[in-house]
C-alpha cells in the first residue's frame, strides 16, 4: 500500500437485525477521501441487502473500544428505521452501551 494511504487502524462491527454480522475497517488518506471503519461496515451491510442495525463496536489502535465520528453517527441515523436505538459499545470491560439519540441529542430530522 502506498505510503499515502494508511487502513486497518480502526475496525468496525455492526449486528443487523437478522443478527447478520458486517466487519470494516478504516481507510485513512493524505487527503479526505477515507473512509471511516463504521461507513465501510455499513456499505458492507448495504451490498448484503441489509438495513436495519442493532449494535455496532469500534476498536481503535491501542485495541480498546472508541465512538463513531460524527459523520457516522450521521449517516446511522439517516438509515431511517429505529436508528437512534443502535446500542454502540461504550466501555468492554463493563459492557456500558449508549444509544445513538444519546450522542445525536438534538438531530435535526
Amino acid at each position: 500500500m502506498s505510503e499515502l494511504v494508511e487502513a486497518g487502524d480502526v475496525a468496525a462491527a455492526l449486528q443487523t437485525s437478522s443478527g447478520s454480522i458486517f466487519s470494516g475497517v478504516c481507510i485513512d488518506t493524505a487527503c479526505s477521501l477515507g473512509m471511516c471503519a463504521e461507513r465501510n461496515a455499513i456499505a458492507h451491510m448495504v451490498t448484503e441487502g441489509e438495513g436495519h442495525i442493532v449494535r455496532l463496536v469500534v476498536l481503535v489502535p491501542d485495541g480498546s473500544v472508541g465512538m463513531p465520528c460524527g459523520a457516522c453517527r450521521e449517516l446511522m441515523m439517516q438509515l431511517g428505521g429505529d436508528a437512534a436505538a443502535i446500542e454502540i459499545l461504550a466501555d468492554a470491560n463493563t459492557y456500558c452501551t449508549v444509544r445513538l439519540a444519546d450522542l445525536l441529542p438534538t438531530w435535526w430530522s
